[in-house]
């Protein structure tokens, strides 16, 4: 199968079936990297690096990152398009709809529901990629679960830290980790 066209079909449903955001589209990218061989584990641990660090959402940004990798400009264009392409769609169909039965407690339920899975979407992709950053190193991975644990307690404690601060100190963890 042309590349093109496998951009378009896997990035179509990551963007179909990524609900929750950037984060929640790492399993998806994760299969592609296996099913295609686009990219190795590694490349997938500094794209989402990279994509975190620079400006734009993480799901477009790895997006564009993958569809360069493979097919170059045009490569990036398709795949990125791709991905927001589902959530153009539903939203075009939608809007109208949501307007008129917001009040519903039923569209109000549903709600209530996506919130938790895309939640509990983010937390699954986001474990295994945390403990395969330190599957060579000797760090006891209950230490990682800690460490993650204070960092989403402090941001959530003292909430006007801004997020600048939070990756500076994420930063010279990282530095001093590497040099223990």
């Amino acid at each position: 199968m042309d590349n093109f066209l496998i951009l378009i079909i896997e990035f179509f449903k990551t963007g179909l079936f990524a609900v929750g955001g950037g984060l929640a589209t790492i399993p998806f990218l994760v299969e592609i990297g296996n099913k295609y061989g686009f990219f190795t584990y590694q490349e997938l641990l500094t794209m989402i690096g990279v994509s975190e660090s620079t400006p734009g959402a993480i799901g477009i940004n790895m997006a564009t990152y993958v569809g360069i990798k493979v097919e170059g400009f045009w490569g990036g264009v398709v795949a990125t398009l791709s991905l927001v392409a589902p959530s153009i769609i539903i939203i075009i169909l939608i809007a109208r709809v949501i307007n008129k039965y917001r009040d519903s407690i039923y569209v109000e339920s549903i709600m209530t529901y996506l919130k938790p899975m895309s939640l509990g979407f983010i937390l699954a992709a986001v474990a295994p990629i945390l403990l395969g950053l330190f599957k060579n190193q000797a760090i006891n991975k209950y230490l990682l679960v800690g460490i993650f644990a204070l960092v989403f307690f402090i941001r959530e404690k003292f909430s006007k830290i801004h997020p600048a601060f939070i990756i500076l100190a994420g930063f010279a963890a990282g530095i001093l980790m590497d040099l223990l």
